[in-house]
């Protein structure tokens, strides 16, 4: 059941400026009691009365800020992560005039359910997007922030003035609870469905912390969404059809990954081009500088959820040089669910501490340094490196544990204290990939399915 309550105003502001100054259960009193449950002004609250009593002398002001601008207080306290929220209505959520679907500021009522209900370690990560117009972007972050701690659910949520994208873990429990919350938001109605939550086993210790922010875009391609829309874009059986194959290699053909090369590296369907970027930010690059493979040709695009593929072949299909541009609807991640022992080879990247899923025993990848089957990725052992590392246990143990000899040497530098300076990011695995590759492709490799 959802506690509505009317719509959002004066006491909704209050009350979500009040939970935005809550302690964690875990930073409470250790011997067992409550002890401070809330700080704000440098000053500690035990009773809800003394914090009520605070917030109305001190905060007024605070509070009674312009529609949109009500939920900054909770920005800049750190997320709580500990306790149920208390069931209501999530708070400072008043919005901006205009038309369009009202944002609802409900919150589930969890009153019947007990802490570990709702924090059992035994869940689920759930990945999602929603393309749609979003007039109070700021609105909808403080509303989700508000109802992931509700449901002490972790994970990231992008919000944008074009819809909104999210993963986060929890107990089962909670992600139902979330799923159901997230249907009944009138700003999703007829646009979200249950089929477009993806679910995997996990929780919410997948994730180290719960981070709900306000984007240009939900997915960083670094194009306006205004001059390439999502709206461009057409799901089509036909990409099913054509990954059903036994031969799929068709010279008109392109089966395109749409992903980072470090998430096909482990893991993706047979036949496809996997394009050498880093970043999908560079995707736009790489279609620009690959036009002439893309002439005439029909192209099927795919990615984890289906989200950079909606981006994606919106902007190839901008460029008017294809015959035809479809996506896989729900990416790899549902065609997973429906098709376990299908086509795909290897692991899922999935952008959370569990760094990949699998549905075979498949193995496509190697050890960075004695070349074994691995596809276990870890964080370069240097510092200064944000690096993925495949490294096997046997080299792990030799101390080959960053991404590559200069990382490792830079390691060495820093833990011997034999240099002061600042090091950089960059390495040999930066400095040998460029930024936007050029592909060298025949039409008998495309042929091939190669």
């Amino acid at each position: 059941a959802l506690v509505t309550g009317g719509a959002c105003g004066a006491f909704q502001a209050f009350s979500l400026f009040v939970k935005a100054k809550e302690v964690p259960a875990e930073a409470r009193c250790p011997g067992g009691g409550e002890g401070v449950r809330w700080r704000c002004c440098r000053q500690a609250f035990a009773e809800l009365c003394g914090i009520h009593r605070h917030v109305a002398l001190q905060h007024a002001g605070d509070i009674g800020q312009p529609a949109g601008l009500s939920a900054e207080p909770a920005a800049a306290e750190p997320s709580p992560s500990g306790g149920p929220a208390p069931a209501g209505n999530a708070a400072g959520l008043n919005a901006h005039a205009g038309s369009g679907p009202e944002i609802s500021c409900a919150l589930p009522d969890t009153s019947h359910l007990s802490r570990d209900d709702l924090t059992s370690k035994v869940g689920e990560v759930l990945l999602y997007y929603c393309y749609c117009e979003v007039k109070d972007p700021e609105k909808l972050r403080a509303w989700q922030k508000a109802l992931c701690q509700h449901l002490h659910l972790t994970g990231k949520v992008r919000v944008a003035s074009e819809g909104i994208n999210g993963t986060v873990g929890g107990s089962k429990v909670a992600t139902s609870l979330y799923i159901e919350v997230m249907l009944s938001q009138p700003l999703f109605k007829d646009i979200l469905r249950q089929e477009d939550f993806k679910s995997s086993a996990g929780g919410a210790y997948c994730f180290p912390d719960l981070r709900v922010g306000v984007f240009k875009e939900i997915v960083p391609m670094g194009i306006d969404p205004n001059i390439v829309s999502y709206k461009e874009t057409e799901f089509h059986r036909e990409v099913e059809q054509y990954l059903s194959q036994a031969s799929q290699g068709q010279s008109d053909t392109i089966l395109l990954d749409c992903r980072n090369f470090y998430e096909s590296k482990i893991g993706h369907f047979q036949g496809c081009l996997a394009p050498d970027i880093r970043k999908f930010s560079y995707f736009p690059s790489y279609v620009d500088e690959n036009l002439e493979l893309f002439k005439d040709k029909r192209v099927l695009m795919y990615c984890t959820g289906g989200i950079r593929c909606e981006r994606g072949s919106a902007y190839l299909r901008s460029k008017a040089v294809c015959r035809e541009v479809y996506q896989l609807k729900g990416g790899i991640h549902k065609y997973l669910e429906e098709f376990p022992d299908g086509f795909y080879r290897g692991k899922l990247f999935v952008f959370d501490d569990r760094y990949a899923i699998h549905s075979n025993e498949d193995i496509i990848s190697a050890c960075r340094y004695c070349g074994t089957l691995w596809d276990q990725y870890k964080l370069c052992s240097s510092q200064h490196c944000r690096q993925l590392v495949l490294t096997c246990p046997s080299c792990c143990n030799k101390g080959l544990t960053a991404c590559c000899p200069v990382c490792q040497e830079k390691e060495l530098k820093v833990t011997s204290g034999a240099s002061g300076q600042t090091l950089k990011e960059e390495c040999e695995c930066t400095r040998r990939r460029p930024r936007v590759p050029i592909e060298h492709v025949s039409q008998r490799t495309l042929g091939t399915g190669k």
